[in-house]
């Protein structure tokens, strides 16, 4: 029987089940399940026209209804309706040309209304200032052309479902790079995107040297000046410090991992970060459980876990067939490539299960053992699948084939997206962050941890007053009525020094095909030096991207604590669909 938190089922009655003309549900949380499991199921009959599709449908149905494994977003709400878009992740090309950016800000909007997200590289569009050959004005460059994608994504509201979340990316070297680092200083601009500048191992170098890098126009490709690569970066971490963006994504590490280089470059990822794409591509997403693969004896049942990889895959390679793909473009080099990303979440209550702190030797142990052992049957899996149904189109060429495969259905099959809403639904932390909380404020209704709520009540020292002080803040670490062995396992993402967040991204990034989306929670008092130094470990531990908030430069960030002088804000709140990790603002959940 499928059981969740009051705070899952008023999330999936408000953007998940199906309503009628009205608006009126027609469908219960159990019935959403069997709707989606149905559409994916019958799938395998384009295979093999003597599939037990019973038995297929009731595998998808059980992983998803014990909460052990859920797909992205769309797929839960789209699948075996007439809308039937499953993916959540897109990239989409702008080229220099007014007809390419309206096409893009167009096919945008088609992606947004069915529970998509998108990222663009603008890093083609001529600076501001260049000449327009065909009226010999001006160009506005690619910042004034990014607050029209917002504009848009404004109007749009993603189909009224979920949020608009788009990721825009510039290269390092366009001349326009300095506006664009400064773009989202101000509040309430581009507030449907997350910004990252695209560097390079060259420009990382150049600022450890000191030395000068070349701006280089994208219309002529001919250098428009020299600047100090030191005064580059140092904008970007004063610009992350003081808002939360840019990011950076290190583009010469994604492309060293680009399954299919035959086809070209991938110079953009999907909102979070975490599914770098070629130009049209999509990916369909999904995460394991982990605090579901914990058996009663506080050990990782493997063969479970393994057994909910081999679903999961199958699954999700499935989805790619039930797909209705919103543009021809993406249809075509989505199957031709069929990736997909198959990642986690309740990472941290799994080390609590475990009693492992997040911080310690032996859960980044974990996390390496756990995400090696899900690459492996994942692609043990994907080439079973292969040897049924044929490789993915384009594998002649690829990584795989060069590195000797015989078959492989897949061109990626791991992704660690941040899982926002399917983990709230699951009921489970959010990917592989830390808790934001043991204690807080949703919507008015006070959460507690369930692993906190039971260990406190089984070694007695559970009382309301102790809930409502933790409350505040959400950590445990200042009550000396806490027994010291749970408040070292009950840690938050503010309890944790930043070396540890990016050692943990780190330990899942060497096994993951795609990307880690996590963010380095920084509390307020936090000093610039800091956060340069996460970027400059983040570029020495070969991670593809990363993200930093302090907490308090955003109004509209989803996690705020009790402040001191605030006697109206009693509580650690969150929003509604928040259930860890982005605090920023622009989340896809």
């Amino acid at each position: 029987m499928l059981r969740l938190r009051e705070s899952a089922i008023r999330l999936l009655q408000s953007r998940y089940l199906m309503k009628d003309s009205s608006g009126n549900l027609v469908e219960t949380p159990e019935m959403m399940l069997r709707r989606v499991a149905k559409a994916i199921a019958k799938i395998d009959l384009n295979y093999d026209d003597s599939a037990d599709i019973d038995s297929i449908e009731l595998d998808f149905y059980s992983i998803m209804a014990n909460l052990e494994f859920l797909p992205n977003s769309p797929t839960l709400m789209n699948a075996g309706t007439d809308c039937g878009q499953l993916s959540a992740c897109f990239v989409l090309p702008i080229g220099d040309s007014l007809e390419s950016i309206y096409d893009t800000v167009k096919y945008s909007a088609y992606i947004n209304r069915t529970g998509g997200g998108t990222g663009f590289s603008f890093s083609k569009i001529r600076p501001k200032g260049d000449i327009v050959s065909s009226t010999k004005g001006q160009a506005s460059g690619p910042i004034s052309f990014m607050e029209l994608f917002d504009k848009s994504t404004d109007v749009i509201k993603e189909g009224g479902k979920r949020r608009g979340a788009n990721m825009a990316i510039l290269s390092v070297t366009h001349p326009d790079i300095i506006d664009f680092i400064k773009s989202k200083r101000e509040e309430n601009k581009l507030t449907n995107f997350n910004i990252s500048v695209a560097v390079t191992d060259d420009f990382m170098h150049r600022v450890d040297l000191n030395a000068n890098i070349d701006l280089i126009n994208p219309r002529t490709l001919e250098k428009v000046r020299s600047v100090s690569a030191r005064e580059i970066f140092d904008l970007i971490v004063r610009s992350a410090w003081e808002s939360g963006d840019p990011g950076l994504v290190f583009i010469d590490e994604i492309n060293r991992h680009n399954p299919t280089p035959y086809i070209g470059p991938i110079d953009s990822t999907n909102p979070c970060g975490e599914q770098p794409l070629l130009p049209y591509e999509s990916c369909n997403l999904g995460s394991i459980n982990l605090s579901r693969m914990v058996n009663s004896s506080n050990n990782i049942d493997l063969k479970k876990l393994g057994a909910t990889v081999e679903s999961a895959i199958h699954f999700l390679d499935n989805v790619i067939d039930a797909n209705k793909f919103p543009l021809k473009e993406i249809e075509g080099i989505t199957r031709r490539n069929r990736k997909i990303g198959l990642g986690v979440m309740g990472f941290a209550d799994m080390l609590i299960r475990l009693n492992i702190p997040y911080d310690s030797v032996e859960a980044l142990a974990k996390a390496e053992e756990i995400m090696e052992f899900i690459s492996k049957k994942a692609r043990e899996t994907s080439v079973k699948l292969a040897e049924e149904r044929g490789s993915f189109p384009t594998f002649e060429g690829s990584v795989w084939h060069k590195a000797g495969y015989e078959s492989m259905r897949n061109a990626t099959l791991t992704t660690i997206a941040p899982t926002g809403s399917i983990s709230l639904i699951a009921g489970t932390s959010s990917g592989i962050e830390p808790l934001f909380g043991v204690v807080y404020m949703r919507e008015k209704i006070l959460e507690i941890n369930p692993y906190f709520e039971e260990i406190s009540k089984k070694r007695g020292f559970f009382n309301e007053d102790l809930i409502l002080k933790i409350s505040e803040s959400g950590s445990v670490r200042n009550f000396d009525e806490i027994p010291s062995d749970v408040k070292r396992v009950f840690l938050t993402a503010f309890d944790i020094p930043s070396d540890k967040h990016l050692e943990m991204q780190a330990a899942f990034q060497r096994h993951c095909d795609n990307a880690v989306s996590k963010t380095i929670n920084l509390e307020s008092n936090t000093k610039p030096s800091e956060v340069e130094r996460i970027f400059r470990l983040a570029f020495a531990y070969r991670l593809k991207g990363i993200t930093i908030y302090r907490y308090g430069t955003r109004r509209g960030q989803t996690l705020t604590f009790k402040e001191k002088d605030d006697s109206s804000r009693k509580y650690l709140n969150v929003e509604l669909e928040y259930s860890g990790g982005c605090t920023r603002g622009v989340c896809h959940y």
